[in-house]
């Protein structure tokens, strides 16, 4: 049942009733009641005066009246401010709330049918001759946490990646590799394959930088200027110049240099996987560079041909984009070779073939703002339908506190050392956790608001030890890794501090993440401690259902006095009847952060209720049982909105 949408259509009806007026649910507003005035839900009136032709106290005063005589099993009572009806929600009408809550398997997310739209998303794009970056995971979390909100919003998703696997860079360190690299393996020294090979990238860059300032040393005591030795070096140096030539031979499809291509890029493929892996991140289908750019060529002399696009002199094509405000763009150089924005043509061209696109989504950085706003015109003309319409969920950079993290090469932070030290960060927090039982003697503490006393942790069980631990560990790793990240508005430049990520108190995951495993605890002990159920199905057996996660309590609507709901009870249970519309505004605002901040909000106020009321030692049985499923409940969504993220929540720390 959805309070405000029963409530909205009472309000109509009473409009109707009242003042012989139709009016739409869209003049319905309904908010939370601010907390200095008594009530749950307020209704703003002065929509309505028109209508009423009578005071906003007198319209309010009639309406609260109407919805009290008509509607009492949801409206136990009213007071008027100026133009605003606030309404005292029955308790009854909470209960039933928080058990169609409980009756939900996939509360808050929409179903998904062959019917619905279908939406594609970019993410990752990563270029074949360095491992993965810190910038590479905010934009892997970012890409997989946008498609799991994304199919919560009802729609099919297909995540997809598009790998840069060919240019001069990975010929850079093809060329290193044969050089200097005396046969070695991933397998001789033990190395992950994208590490291997970007240690040849840094190897080319080493040697190239020496050979340039010899050369630019040369020409400069000659009598030239350093910019132009500059260039001249750069132009006139055999290790460039061998790397261009071995781009040739693979454009001319040379088999050694493609059978070399080849087998260093697979080097590279079991890298990334094992990374990916670890970031719980992957791809219903991956692109390559090297299949989409001739294929991009291929549209863009279409495109040329039907005179969207125009040839220069020079042999070189272009899109005058003028009339739409921006400039003129190449598209294919005077020799013919490709630039990026002809391989996302071709690479549009292939997924369209593909799959039947309704929504193209692509999470690149911020830098590339302008390439994108291209890119939709130039679609649009070549005749996509999601092309005028694309979204570039645009992000801003990610950096960390100088002298936090070393990276290998000095100046990026490696995504392998950094979820290595995440999980090992974790790994000492749990080895140095305390083992005594809640001071609240059977009860699992936990103080008001954000701030978590870790006295509460539960000793972990003789089986458990060490394994138990770095599974814990890993979970909590990441998940501050990933918590920190998604919090932040995406598009926002951001500072990752790793310390204050894996902090137990505040905004953060493994807050979250304590607070749902505590929950769990207290359901564990509650199946070791059943106690007779009030519900229409009754018994001990439902109760110890509940406590071990299999089944939902049964709730009753119809109350005794002495169950009556708490403040704090009644405002958690409408943080959990807010959940799917922050699963909505998430998958309509591109944020994903909307979902994260939810949780924290959602956990932070169970912290503050459970801190001011006695759950199993509470001797009312229908108030210990409606507190009972409270704790399911947030259980649950804590569990369902963390997901979303990719995170994982642990049954115990």
């Amino acid at each position: 049942m959805n309070i405000e949408s029963k409530l909205a259509a009472a309000i109509q009806a009473a409009i109707q009733s009242l003042y012989g007026q139709e009016v739409p649910e869209s003049m319905v507003q309904l908010s939370a009641t601010k907390k200095e005035f008594e009530g749950h839900l307020t209704l703003v009136v002065f929509p309505f005066l028109k209508m009423s032709r009578k005071k906003p106290e007198d319209t309010a005063q009639e309406i609260g009246q109407y919805l009290v005589d008509n509607l009492s099993d949801v409206v136990a009572r009213f007071n008027v401010i100026k133009g605003f009806l606030n309404m005292v929600i029955a308790d009854a009408c909470w209960v039933n709330l928080l058990a169609d809550i409980q009756g939900d398997e996939r509360y808050g997310l929409k179903p998904v049918t062959d019917a619905s739209p279908l939406v594609m998303i970019e993410y990752s794009s990563p270029n074949t001759n360095k491992p993965l970056h810190l910038g590479h995971v905010r934009n892997n979390l970012l890409g997989w946490a946008l498609a799991q909100v994304m199919e919560a919003n009802g729609n099919r998703v297909v995540k997809t990646n598009i790998v840069n696997d060919r240019g001069i860079h990975i010929c850079k360190s093809m060329l290193a590799w044969l050089k200097w690299g005396n046969g070695e393996t991933p397998e001789s020294t033990g190395m992950k394959g994208d590490h291997l090979i970007g240690k040849y990238y840094v190897a080319f860059d080493q040697h190239f930088r020496a050979e340039r300032k010899e050369l630019m040393d040369k020409f400069m005591a000659e009598g030239m200027d350093e910019e132009a030795a500059k260039e001249r070096a750069e132009k006139e140096s055999p290790l460039m110049n061998e790397a261009r030539a071995m781009l040739v031979k693979w454009e001319q499809n040379d088999p050694e240099v493609r059978a070399l291509w080849k087998r260093m890029n697979d080097w590279v493929y079991a890298g990334f996987d094992e990374t990916y892996k670890a970031l719980g991140v992957g791809f219903d289908k991956i692109y390559y560079e090297s299949q989409t750019y001739l294929e991009g060529k291929e549209k863009v002399m279409e495109g040329l041909e039907k005179g969207f696009f125009y040839r220069r002199p020079d042999g070189s094509v272009w899109a005058d984009l003028t009339k739409e405000g921006l400039d003129e763009k190449l598209l294919l150089r005077a020799d013919g070779t490709s630039v990026y924005m002809t391989q996302d043509i071709g690479t549009a061209k292939l997924r369209f073939q593909d799959y039947p696109i309704d929504k193209m989504i692509y999470v690149v950085g911020n830098e590339q703002n302008y390439h994108f706003q291209v890119l939709s015109i130039l679609l649009d003309k070549l005749g996509f339908k999601w092309g005028k319409d694309l979204v570039h969920f645009s992000y801003g950079m990610v950096e960390l506190p100088n002298g936090k993290m070393k990276s290998r090469e000095g100046t990026v932070v490696d995504a392998d050392d950094l979820i290595e030290k995440m999980i090992e960060d974790a790994y000492e927090k749990w080895q140095q956790r305390p083992l005594s039982n809640s001071p609240r003697g059977g009860e699992d503490a936990l103080p008001s608001g954000e701030q978590m006393d870790t006295r509460g942790y539960e000793t972990l069980p003789p089986t458990g030890g060490d394994e138990e631990g770095r599974s814990i560990a890993r979970i909590v790793g990441l998940g501050a890794l990933k918590y920190f990240i998604l919090k932040v508005d995406a598009r926002k430049n951001m500072l990752f501090n790793p310390e204050e990520s894996i902090d137990f108190n505040g905004n953060t995951g493994p807050f979250i993440q304590y607070t749902y495993a505590r929950i769990r605890s207290i359901l564990r002990k509650a199946e070791d401690r059943p106690t007779p159920n009030p519900s229409r199905d009754g018994g001990e057996e439902a109760s110890a259902e509940l406590a071990s996660g299999n089944a939902s309590l049964p709730l009753r609507g119809d109350l005794e006095g002495s169950a009556l709901l708490s403040d704090k009870e009644i405002s958690l249970i409408q943080r959990l009847a807010a959940f799917g519309s922050s699963v909505a505004q998430a998958g309509s605002d591109y944020n994903v952060s909307v979902i994260a901040n939810y949780c924290y909000d959602l956990a932070k106020e169970f912290n503050g209720f459970y801190h001011d009321f006695q759950i199993l030692k509470e001797p009312d049985e229908q108030k210990r049982a409606i507190r009972l499923a409270l704790c399911e409940a947030v259980a649950k969504v804590i569990k369902t909105g963390m997901g979303l993220l990719g995170i994982e929540v642990p049954e115990r720390m």
